[in-house]
């Protein structure tokens, strides 16, 4: 599950990265128009690794998978597939508000389904003490995502500057790795 889900992900990277045209032209001022068309990629990038990074250690500490847990795997993988089109069209559209707000739902979708996934890896690992449960505690970060996020989308329709700040702080939040469950599963090691 893990080579798959590492696989899917770099697909996702290599098409948004592909979505971005090379302009016609030799002057730094072709570059110009792209900025947010790579401002987007940046930051969906950004996502990504962090979706990555932590579903690295969301699937070390899980003990067994179960049926739930590949289907919670692939909701996940199915949101953050979309990431090359939000990504782009928000991009091409100099972050106008419908885009941008599109964009917010599957960052929150995203969200949502790593968090099922979590969860179905708890049910499947023994409840709440299970090492992902003890690891994840009252998950804040988690929270706090899903929050923001969802106050993102509703923004984005009257400032969409101010959406993309909800959405870069919650990257801000993630971009330093998520030790928990690292911490978690050294603590169980003999």
């Amino acid at each position: 599950m893990e080579a798959f889900s590492d696989g899917v992900i770099a697909i996702i990277i290599t098409i948004m990265v592909l979505e971005m045209k090379v302009p016609h032209g030799a002057s730094i001022e072709v570059l110009q128009p792209l900025w947010p068309v790579f401002l987007s990629y940046v930051l969906s990038f950004i996502y990504v690794g962090i979706y990555w990074n932590n579903h690295h250690h969301l699937l070390h500490a899980a003990k067994r998978v179960s049926g739930g847990i590949l289907w919670a795997n692939l909701h996940l993988l199915f949101w953050l597939s979309l990431f090359p089109f939000i990504t782009g069209w928000m991009g091409e559209n100099h972050f106008a508000a419908t885009p941008t707000a599109l964009y917010g739902v599957g960052l929150l979708m995203a969200a949502l389904a790593f968090w099922l996934l979590q969860h179905a890896i708890i049910a499947s690992d023994g409840g709440e003490h299970s090492l992902l449960a003890e690891a994840l505690g009252n998950n804040l970060k988690g929270k706090l995502s899903v929050f923001f996020h969802a106050i993102a989308i509703g923004i984005a329709f009257y400032l969409p500057w101010l959406a993309m700040a909800c959405h870069i702080l919650v990257a801000l939040m993630w971009l330093i790795p998520d030790r928990r469950i690292e911490n978690a599963l050294h603590r169980g090691e003999p």
